[in-house]
């Protein structure tokens, strides 16, 4: 039973509460009524036999930056320089929205808060011309960033028992955009980008549309990465923290023996930058290409959707598919399983003959 001592001020009297358990430290707190110290004694007894007072103690001394901070140090370092700055950028909004609440008072009712003000939240499109809301799968990116710092605090650290965002629904993704270039749309671009100011869109595009690479594993690509004598490049922190192998054959293998040739030694990187860093992505010089061509609703990373399917519509299976664009699950391509109806038809009519005979 709890123990509970009166103590006589010069202007009031006060009530403190000491606890003492087999195997646990000693714990007190003082109240101004002996009916407020008798139900915080009982109550905070019971929690102590049950083991969920301390933890709950734990949870209480640590707040949402404290928690983005350790994560940021210790696990976003992992990921690929791009990753980690959008990763980081998410967290700093969370970090602005509740980074002074401490961990015990993360709740379901807080976070879907937060989630229906991700959702109705105005933001400036890039060039500032335009306000707009964020879509239902980047409200979920934002939660992932979160529920994945609270996931190591559960596992790893041990500063709360669970993560609340496991009781909060996600929002509804849209179906994935699948935008490629017919042949021609393909032709007028690349003839664009080579007649392009800017020297390196030429490459970076033909590279994005032969291997299916992210616009950061290209703008950051290295010499050190490219072997062109067994024609491949090595990604070695990609999106899902995978190493990934990719074939770097027919005109794009040829434009980098070409610019081997004639390179800047002292920069290791393939697009470079000032200081011995990478280029920025030449967004400009993309969009004037783009509008120049006449392709209506083609964004870059719509150069990986062309190259998958492409490889789908010349035969590559889902698992070939998913192999190349770095993929764990079929998941994610079998957007594209439609464009290889005709492979299959031939396969299936390759079988029946087979089988059946030339009926």
């Amino acid at each position: 039973m709890p123990t509970i001592t009166k103590q006589v001020g010069k202007r009031r009297a006060t009530y403190k509460v000491r606890i003492r358990k087999p195997n646990n430290p000693t714990v007190t707190k003082t109240f101004s009524s002996k009916n407020l110290a008798e139900k915080w004694g009982r109550k905070t007894e019971l929690e102590i036999e049950e083991g969920i007072y301390f933890d709950k103690q734990e949870a209480a001394t640590h707040t949402v930056a404290d928690l983005i901070d350790r994560y940021l140090e210790e696990d976003l370092r992992k990921l690929s320089e791009s990753d980690w700055r959008m990763r980081s950028r998410q967290l700093k909004w969370w970090r602005e929205r509740i980074g002074k609440t401490t961990l015990n008072k993360v709740t379901p009712p807080l976070l879907v808060e937060c989630r229906n003000h991700l959702k109705t939240e105005g933001i400036k499109s890039k060039d500032k011309s335009e306000v707009k809301q964020r879509s239902g799968s980047t409200v979920n990116r934002y939660m992932a960033a979160l529920s994945a710092a609270f996931g190591i605090a559960v596992s790893e650290w041990q500063w709360v028992k669970e993560n609340p965002f496991s009781r909060v629904r996600r929002e509804k993704e849209s179906d994935g955009r699948v935008r490629f270039l017919s042949s021609e749309e393909r032709t007028k671009l690349l003839e664009t980008c080579e007649e392009s100011q800017n020297k390196s869109l030429s490459l970076i595009t033909i590279l994005a549309l032969s291997t299916g690479m992210r616009q950061a594993e290209v703008m950051t690509l290295t010499w050190k990465q490219i072997n062109l004598g067994r024609e491949t490049i090595t990604l070695f922190k990609t999106k899902n923290g995978d190493t990934r192998v990719v074939p770097l054959v027919g005109l794009a293998g040829k434009m980098f023996e070409s610019l081997s040739n004639i390179r800047n030694i002292n920069n290791p990187y393939v697009f470079q930058g000032r200081h011995n860093s990478y280029s920025q992505f030449p967004r400009k010089a993309w969009e004037t290409a783009i509008k120049r061509s006449g392709i209506v609703d083609f964004h870059f990373h719509d150069c990986r959707h062309s190259a998958a399917s492409e490889l789908a519509m010349n035969g590559a299976s889902l698992h070939e598919i998913a192999a190349v664009l770095g993929h764990k699950t079929l998941a994610m391509v079998q957007r594209y399983a439609h464009l290889s109806e005709q492979h299959t038809m031939s396969v299936v009519k390759r079988m029946n003959a087979a089988v059946f005979g030339g009926v």
